[in-house]
C-alpha cells in the first residue's frame, strides 16, 4: 500500500512539475497571442480566402499562426471564416496553423523537447498544410461541402470588426482588449492543459517503458526500420485521439514518449494529431454534419502520417534527427533557477492583464465570450483531475509532515 501511495504522490508531483516548468511560457505565449488578436485587423483578410489557391492558403496560415492555440477556438474561428466566404481548403489550413504554428506551442516544445523539435514543428506545420490542401483539392466533395457551407451560413455570427491598428495600439481600450483576449484564451484552454498535464504526469511515472516499446515497436529489431517508422507515424494519431487532449496539453505527453524511445516520426505524428480527438470531431460534426467532419478527420490523418514520414526522411537525409531523450524527472524539478524567476515575473504580468480584462468587461458591460467546449463530461473530468492532484500532493507531502 505504501508503495502505491508513493507512486501516486510522485505522479502528482511530476504533473505539477510540468505546470511549474511551463507556467511563464503560457503567460508569454497568450500575452503575445492576445496582442496579435487585439491589434491585427482580420476583416480584410477574409476577403482573400475565398479560393483554394496559394494566396488564400498563405493568408489562412498567417491568420492561424496569429490566433489562439486552443483547439476548440481554432474550430470555432474556422467555422466563422467559412461563414465569411473562406474556402474549405483555407479553413483547414487555418485550423492546422492555429494549433501548430502559434508562439505559445513553440515555446512549450522548446522547453520540453528542445530546439530541434521546434524546428521540426515549424517545418512540418507548413508541410502539413501543403499536403492537406492538395488532398482536399484532389478529393473535393463539392456537394458535401456546399451543403455544409449552407448549414454554417444559416447559423451563428461570423468574425467581425475592422479598425486602424495604429490608433488602437496607442489607446487604453486597445490594451484592455488585449487583456480581455488573454483571459479569453486562458478560459478556452485551461481545461485541456490541466487534463493533459495531469495525464502526462501520471503516465510518466506509472506506465512502464515496456508498454511504449511494445506499442511503438521499439524493440522489434527483426523488422526493417522503414516499417517501424511507418507504424510509429500511423499509430501516433490514434494514441493522441485516445488521450482526448488538445494542442497545448499533449506536449508533456510527447516528452514522455520521447523519453521512452518512440521514434521521431511517431512523436511528430502525435503532436500534430490534436485536432483528431473525438470531442473536436464531434464539434465539427455539429458545425458541418458528420460526412464533412469525418472527411476532414480522414484528410487530417493522411496528412499527419505523410508529414511525419516526410519530416523523418528529410531530417534523416540531413542527419539532424532530434534525439534529445530528455528525462522527465529532470525537467519537472522544483528549484530556484531561471524558471522560478520567470514564473515570478510573469505572475505579475498575468495579474496586470487580468486587471485590464476586468476594466474591459466593466466598460463594455459584457460577459466572457462563450466558446465550444467539451461539455459536462469534460467539466466532470476537470474536477476529478483537480481532486486527484490535490490528493496526490497531500500524499507526497505526508512523509515530510
Amino acid at each position: 500500500m505504501e508503495q502505491y501511495l508513493q507512486l501516486y504522490g510522485e505522479s502528482a508531483k511530476t504533473a505539477l512539475g510540468f505546470f511549474w516548468k511551463s507556467g511563464w511560457a503560457f503567460v508569454l505565449g497568450y500575452f503575445v497571442s492576445g496582442m496579435i488578436q487585439a491589434f491585427v485587423p482580420k476583416k480584410e483578410l477574409t476577403k482573400y480566402m475565398g479560393k483554394g489557391d496559394f494566396k488564400s492558403i498563405s493568408l489562412s496560415t498567417f491568420f492561424g499562426a496569429a490566433s489562439s492555440s486552443c483547439s476548440f477556438a481554432a474550430l470555432a474561428a474556422a467555422r466563422s471564416l467559412v461563414k465569411k466566404g473562406a474556402h474549405f481548403i483555407a479553413a483547414v489550413a487555418f485550423m492546422f496553423a492555429s494549433t501548430n504554428l502559434v508562439i505559445e506551442l513553440g515555446i512549450l516544445i522548446m522547453i520540453f523537447l528542445g530546439w530541434q523539435f521546434l524546428a521540426a514543428e515549424i517545418i512540418g506545420g507548413l508541410v502539413l498544410i501543403a499536403i492537406s490542401s492538395l488532398l482536399i483539392k484532389w478529393t473535393y466533395p463539392e456537394s458535401w461541402l456546399q451543403a455544409a457551407r449552407e448549414k454554417v451560413e444559416s447559423e451563428g455570427d461570423g468574425l467581425t470588426e475592422d479598425f486602424d491598428w495604429k490608433e488602437r495600439i496607442t489607446s487604453r481600450e486597445g490594451w484592455q482588449l488585449a487583456g480581455h483576449k488573454f483571459v479569453n484564451d486562458w478560459k478556452m484552454a485551461w481545461e485541456d492543459i490541466l487534463i493533459g498535464f495531469t495525464i502526462a504526469g501520471f503516465v510518466a511515472v506509472l506506465v512502464p517503458e515496456s508498454f511504449w516499446s511494445t506499442l511503438f515497436l521499439a524493440d522489434a529489431q527483426h523488422l526493417p526500420n522503414w516499417l517501424v517508422t511507418l507504424e510509429n507515424a500511423a499509430i501516433a494519431p490514434f494514441v493522441a485521439a485516445s488521450t482526448f487532449i488538445g494542442s497545448m496539453g499533449n506536449i508533456p505527453l510527447a516528452t514522455v514518449l520521447n523519453e521512452n524511445g518512440v521514434l521521431f516520426a511517431g512523436i511528430m505524428g502525435f503532436i500534430y494529431s490534436d485536432l483528431m480527438v473525438p470531442p473536436l470531431v464531434h464539434i465539427n460534426a455539429k458545425y458541418y454534419g458528420w460526412r464533412v467532419a469525418l472527411y476532414i478527420a480522414a484528410v487530417m490523418f493522411v496528412s499527419i502520417v505523410l508529414t511525419a514520414l516526410i519530416l523523418n526522411g528529410l531530417f534523416s537525409f540531413l542527419d539532424i534527427v532530434p534525439e534529445s531523450r530528455r528525462v522527465v524527472s529532470e525537467i519537472t524539478q522544483f528549484k530556484i533557477d531561471y524558471t522560478f524567476w520567470m514564473n515570478l515575473g510573469f505572475v505579475w504580468l498575468a495579474g496586470g492583464l487580468v486587471w485590464l480584462h476586468k476594466k474591459y468587461i466593466q466598460e463594455h458591460e459584457m460577459k466572457m465570450m462563450d466558446m465550444e467546449g467539451g461539455g459536462k463530461i469534460k467539466k466532470a473530468a476537470v474536477y476529478l483531475f483537480i481532486a486527484i492532484l490535490v490528493g496526490g500532493c497531500v500524499t507526497f507531502l505526508m512523509p515530510a509532515i
